[in-house]
């Protein structure tokens, strides 16, 4: 490698590690589902087999990385955080490796680098499925590129058995993506296998796939086969054509552009089709951005929330776009001036990403003098602005600026409504909880997971026992059956069960009738999320319901 191309692969390094470890040196507010990935990983962590000791609609390919770092550092909530910290920075060097494979030049393929950090990377602090079934996604294409441009067969196949690996890992993760993903190699591998002629290739790679297929599916029937969803009964597919034409056609703004602009690239820039068609870079560089831009489309539609999960295309279509007109137009990016004013423009363009954290400094800087008077104040007029003409109707939310910490280390950096926290401190002064310790029975049917540690308590487990409760999706009438008749015969001493109306059964609504006629609440508060719009609802059984009354009448009589 040479000076110049040590300097951009520097850069380019800088970038990716650098703002992926920002997160480190903040603090955090608790994070609407977040719950899901800590008791994902905190199974994983403490031995629990999947489909044995639990069952999840997907496969548990999002939950390793986590689990490996609660090995290392604990099981905080701020742990998913530095987990997230290497997925971001295993995305960014894997994003790099493809532009690397392709052929695009440095000053772009930084660019693309800082696109791809700014857009995708710099503002996920927490570890998600919707965005770690991607990350594993670019590792496989990263992989699968470098075969087909390796000189030495041993490596070539090594590094297909790797794409294969992590392609299968992004099915285990979300099916959705991880199949779009999968679909998308098939294609550029059949393309690279009819150039070079290597057929053996194809046969090789799906070899590979069904091998590892089959030794992370095996050990885990036959729960495996009712859990994972592949459509089956009792899970439902989201493939509706309606929902795919009306938000392509109806949205997707961005993703038709971007089409646009790479068909306007092509036809400017080809000027023999039957030559270019043999370009190997060239053209596998299309296909892959073609193919990312439909994926994310789709994408969109089977991952609907959060409604950012797609936005993984913009530093591909940049990538490629900018190479063609940088071609076209003679645009010579390859001084530290030139990129220097392409970088300020970038992050103009990405401004709102950053923005929000300078703008608390600029607004100490420049504080909002406007001051509304009440019409009956007869020496000012009333001032409306665009800071203050709507009205917040809901009285009941409690802004993310009041949030405070809880003293339980679990919760170590990360800030929650004061409700919560002092509903939680309540929650494990309750005398059945100080009695029992160890050997009380919890049902947790809300956000705040963690409580298996702070309480302490042992998870249910058991190959019919779901990791999280959302009726229909995560969850299913058998198990709901199951846990009617646990409440009903008063298994659990405490149920901790959180109300959400406005969440379709997100937690089962007819168990919470169960609840109210087998068990007595004794105390509500708000659930950490935001806007704080739930309800956490402590309910204990008749026997602890006892303890609890007799506690109060003990501290009474001292008083007395």
């Amino acid at each position: 490698m040479s000076p110049n191309a040590r300097r951009w692969a520097f850069l380019e390094i800088i970038i990716i590690v650098a703002l992926a470890l920002v997160p480190l040196f903040v603090t955090f507010p608790y994070r609407v589902n977040i719950f899901l990935s800590w008791e994902g990983a905190y199974r994983l962590s403490s031995g629990q087999v999947p489909y044995k000791d639990f069952g999840t609609p997907l496969g548990y390919g999002f939950w390793i990385i986590p689990a490996l770092f609660f090995k290392l550092f604990g099981p905080q909530m701020v742990t998913l955080v530095k987990a997230q910290v290497f997925i971001n920075i295993i995305a960014g060097l894997s994003f790099r490796s493809i532009l690397r494979s392709l052929g695009v030049t440095p000053g772009i393929r930084l660019l693309s680098v800082l696109v791809f950090v700014m857009s995708y990377s710099f503002f996920n602090f927490w570890p998600w499925y919707n965005h770690t079934v991607i990350v594993y996604e670019l590792v496989g294409i990263s992989f699968l590129l470098r075969s087909f441009f390796s000189e030495k067969r041993v490596f070539r196949y090594v590094y297909m058995a790797l794409a294969a690996l992590f392609l299968f890992l992004s099915i285990f993760t979300k099916q959705d993506g991880g199949g779009m993903a999968l679909m998308l190699c098939l294609a550029l591998l059949v393309y690279n296998s009819l150039e070079t002629r290597r057929w053996s290739d194809i046969a090789a790679f799906i070899g590979f796939f069904g091998l590892i297929a089959a030794v992370f599916i095996l050990p885990l029937m036959p729960g495996f086969a009712y859990w994972f969803n592949h459509g089956q009964a009792p899970h439902n597919s989201r493939l509706a054509v309606n929902d795919f034409t009306e938000e392509i056609m109806g949205n997707s703004n961005w993703i038709k552009v971007y089409v646009l602009l790479a068909v306007f690239c092509l036809a400017a820039g080809v000027k023999q089709w039957g030559t270019w068609i043999h370009q190997r870079r060239d053209v596998l560089f299309a296909l892959l951005t073609i193919g990312i831009l439909g994926e994310a489309a789709i994408f969109q539609v089977t991952s609907y929330t959060p409604p950012d999960n797609n936005i993984f295309f913009h530093s591909f279509a940049f990538a490629f776009i900018a190479s063609w007109l940088c071609q076209l137009l003679s645009i010579p990016l390859n001084t530290g001036r030139s990129v220097l004013l392409a970088t300020a423009l970038v992050l103009f363009w990405w401004s709102g990403t950053w923005w929000k954290y300078v703008g608390r400094y600029a607004d100490r800087l420049f504080p909002d003098k406007e001051v509304v008077y009440a019409p009956n104040d007869t020496h000012h007029e009333n001032v409306v602005s665009r800071r203050n003409y709507m009205i917040e109707a809901d009285s009941s939310d409690v802004p993310v600026s009041k949030w405070i910490f809880s003293k339980l280390p679990v919760f170590h950096h990360i800030y929650m409504p004061p409700q919560t926290v002092e509903g939680i401190d309540r929650v494990l002064a309750l005398p059945v909880v100080q009695q029992k310790k160890d050997h009380i029975k919890v049902l947790n049917m809300t956000e705040l997971t963690p409580l298996a540690v702070a309480m302490p308590f042992k998870l249910e487990t058991g190959p019919d026992y779901p990791l999280w409760y959302h009726l229909g999706v995560a969850m299913f009438n058998r198990q709901l059956a199951t846990f009617t008749e646990k409440v009903q015969q008063r298994h659990y001493d405490v149920v901790l069960y959180e109300y959400a109306p406005s969440l379709n059964n997100f937690f089962p609504f007819a168990l919470r009738d169960e609840l109210k006629k087998h068990y007595t609440m004794v105390d509500s508060f708000l659930a950490p999320r935001r806007p704080t719009n739930a309800m956490i609802e402590v309910y204990v059984s008749e026997a602890a319901t006892r303890s609890y009354t007799d506690t109060l009448l003990q501290k009474a009589d001292t008083l007395k």
